[in-house]
C-alpha cells in the first residue's frame, strides 16, 4: 500500500480526507506567505506590513524566511533603512500578484453582480482628473461598496504598475509599455493659454510670429531637461517647434498652471485642466488654430488573464467619469 495515504485508528482503508485537509492547509499556508510577501514588497517594510496584516513582526519575518527557503532564492534585500526586491523577488512579486488576483477572481466568480465589492484598489491618475472629476463623485461609488478601500495616487510621476502594485492608472499621452493592457477612453483636447495680466504686460498673441516677443513657461519632470518650446502641427500635419523666451521651468502641473495665472508666460495644457479658470476669465485661450493634437487617454492595467471583479467595476465607473473631458475619434 502506498505510503501517501493516511490510515485512521478504526479502519484499514486509507483516509484521503485527512490527506486532502493537510494539502489544503499547506496550500493555505503558502498563500498566506505569498500575501505577506506582497505586503512587505509594496510597503517596503516588515514593520509596516506587520501592522497592516495585524501580525507580529517576528511572524512576518518567519514567513518570508520560510518562503525564501522553499524557493531557494533571496527575495528581499534588507537594510536598517529599507527593504527592496531582488531580481528574483521582482519576478516572484509579479507572479504572486497575478496568482492572488486569480484566486480573488475565483472567490467572487459566482457572486451576484450587484453585490458590494471588497478588498483594496490602488489607482493612479493625473492630479487635475482626480481633483475635478473623481474625488467629487467618489462618495457614491464607495457608498455602494462600503467594504472597498481605495488608495489614490495623484502626481506627475509616471508610476510603475507592476513594481508598485497598482491595479489601474489613467494615462494621458502615447503609451510605451507593451506588456500592459490599455482601455482607450478617447482623446484629450489641448489648449494654449495665458492670463489677462500677461496680455496687459506683454500684449496679445494673435499669430505665430507674435511668439518671438513672448515668454513660455517650460515644463519638465526632470529639471535640467528643457522642453523644446512652443509645439504645434502645421496644416500638412507636420510637427513644428518654435523657440521662445523663458524665465521659468517647473516640474509639476500645479506649478505650471499657477505660473500662467501669475502672468509668467504661455502654457500648453489639456483643456480639462483649466476649464474652471477659463470660465472665470482667469485664463484666456490664444492661437486656437495651433493647439497641440488631442492626446490619447487610456486606463491601463497589468496584463492578467483575469482581472479582479472590483478592478473591472472600478474601471467601468472611472470610464464614465472621464467622458466629459474627452472626445471620441
Amino acid at each position: 500500500m502506498s505510503n501517501q495515504y493516511i490510515y485512521t485508528a478504526n479502519s484499514d482503508k486509507p483516509c484521503k480526507i485527512e490527506l486532502t485537509v493537510r494539502k489544503l492547509q499547506t496550500i493555505m499556508n503558502e498563500l498566506n506567505a505569498m500575501k505577506t510577501f506582497v505586503q512587505v514588497a509594496e510597503l517596503k517594510s516588515f514593520s509596516a506590513a506587520a501592522l497592516a496584516l495585524s501580525m507580529p513582526k517576528s511572524s512576518v519575518s518567519q514567513l518570508i524566511k520560510q518562503l525564501e527557503d522553499t524557493l531557494g532564492a533571496r527575495l528581499l534585500n534588507r537594510t536598517t533603512r529599507r527593504v527592496t526586491l531582488t531580481n528574483e523577488g521582482t519576478v516572484f512579486y509579479q507572479r504572486c500578484k497575478d496568482m492572488l488576483a486569480d484566486i480573488d477572481e475565483l472567490q467572487t466568480l459566482f457572486h451576484k453582480k450587484d453585490e458590494a465589492l471588497s478588498g483594496r484598489l490602488r489607482v493612479d491618475m493625473p492630479q487635475p482628473i482626480s481633483r475635478r472629476l473623481v474625488l467629487p463623485n467618489l462618495d457614491s461609488f464607495l457608498s455602494a461598496h462600503p467594504q472597498l478601500e481605495i488608495e489614490l495616487s495623484s502626481s506627475d510621476r509616471r508610476v510603475n504598475l507592476i513594481e508598485e502594485g497598482f491595479d489601474c492608472v489613467v494615462r494621458v499621452g502615447h503609451l510605451e509599455d507593451s506588456s500592459l493592457i490599455a482601455k482607450r477612453i478617447g482623446h484629450c483636447p489641448m489648449i494654449n493659454c495665458v492670463s489677462p495680466g500677461y496680455i496687459k504686460n506683454y500684449g496679445n498673441i494673435t499669430k505665430l510670429s507674435d511668439l518671438a516677443e513672448h515668454y513660455i513657461v517650460r515644463y519638465s519632470q526632470t529639471l535640467g531637461q528643457l522642453d523644446p518650446g512652443f509645439e504645434y502641427q502645421d496644416t500638412q500635419g507636420d510637427w513644428q517647434t518654435l523657440t521662445m523666451k523663458s524665465q521659468l521651468t517647473v516640474n509639476n502641473t500645479d506649478a505650471y498652471k499657477a505660473a500662467c495665472l501669475a502672468g509668467l508666460g504661455l502654457i500648453q495644457v489639456p483643456r480639462h485642466g483649466v476649464l474652471d479658470e477659463l470660465s472665470r476669465g482667469e485664463l484666456i485661450q490664444v492661437l486656437p488654430d495651433y493647439n497641440l493634437p488631442p492626446m490619447p487617454m487610456n486606463i491601463v492595467y497589468p496584463n492578467r488573464r483575469h482581472l479582479p471583479r472590483r478592478t473591472r467595476v472600478f474601471i467601468d465607473w472611472l470610464s464614465e467619469q472621464l467622458k466629459p473631458i474627452i472626445k471620441q475619434k
